[in-house]
């Protein structure tokens, strides 16, 4: 299974916005974004004309790439997504949120979510006070999510809930910093996420 091992930030730098890949860099003004905010290579700053197909991929790519998801994997939750009662797009942000690697992002226990892949991979992330190491594990509204009680003393993950605590948390978790255990306390609402995302277009281009 391919991954990508090149820059992060040339992936932000193409898809024109913070992707928040590389954890503590992305606030700082040692941002790409903020130092080149045009794609990559030779051709970057050149101006051109994007058809439909490319604003749908676009889109596509840029959320697939912020939740770090190979193709075939985001095609599977777009799937599931549609099988889902509601709209398909805030469907597929939901399931994407639910990503235990992601809710480990978000509690602040990791800077990125590629870190918090990793983090939880490497058995130091506990559910509901059970063990789970697999990153794509669904959390529901209401479950708690800790640290484990041997990587409590790490300092990277001492370091990354630090700077979580020095910014706002998003308001559909809970973390109690001195336990390092959050609670996912509800679903996040579409108002909640990034407004920058326009799930519709991926809707269009996989409804082609």
């Amino acid at each position: 299974m391919s991954r990508y091992f090149g820059s992060k930030c040339r992936m932000c730098r193409r898809e024109s916005t913070k992707l928040f890949l590389k954890g503590e860099k992305c606030f700082s003004d040692k941002c790409a974004i903020e130092r080149r905010n045009y794609p990559p290579g030779i051709h970057g700053q050149r101006r051109r004309k994007v058809s439909d197909y490319g604003l749908h991929l676009r889109e596509k790519q840029k959320i697939k790439r912020t939740y770090g998801l190979l193709e075939s994997q985001f095609r599977n939750y777009f799937k599931k997504a549609a099988r889902m009662q509601g709209v398909t797009g805030e469907n597929l942000l939901l399931l994407l949120e639910r990503r235990l690697d992601n809710v480990v992002y978000r509690l602040g226990f990791s800077c990125s979510r590629t870190e918090a892949r990793q983090v939880v991979s490497h058995k130091q992330i506990l559910v509901n006070g059970q063990l789970v190491n697999v990153a794509s594990y669904l959390v529901k509204a209401g479950d708690k999510v800790s640290v484990r009680e041997r990587s409590k003393k790490s300092l990277r993950i001492k370091g990354a809930l630090d700077s979580a605590m020095r910014r706002e948390l998003p308001s559909w978790v809970e973390v109690d910093p001195v336990a390092m255990a959050g609670t996912f306390v509800s679903y996040p609402d579409r108002s909640d996420l990034p407004a920058e995302y326009n799930e519709n277009l991926i809707v269009e281009l996989y409804s082609k």
